[in-house]
């Protein structure tokens, strides 16, 4: 595959995308697999509910991005 200069953008962007929401979505089940709170001072179900719906917001970004290429 040959990456153009237009597309160099994109692959990065995605890049960045996939990896932060993969990150997001396994710090957050480590934190509650070991019941810790995901934010403190927040309820327990909704922070990791939100962290959750933002690890895969970001995953679909980078699938996106890749998509575009």
């Amino acid at each position: 595959m040959v990456v153009g200069m237009e597309s160099g953008p994109a692959v990065f962007a995605g890049t960045v995308f996939v990896l932060f929401g993969a990150v997001l979505l396994l710090w957050t089940g480590a934190r509650v697999l070991h019941r810790a709170p995901v934010a403190h001072g927040v309820s327990p179900i909704a922070s990791a509910a939100l962290a959750v719906v933002f690890g895969m917001a970001f995953l679909f970004l980078g699938v996106w991005c890749f998509a575009r290429i």
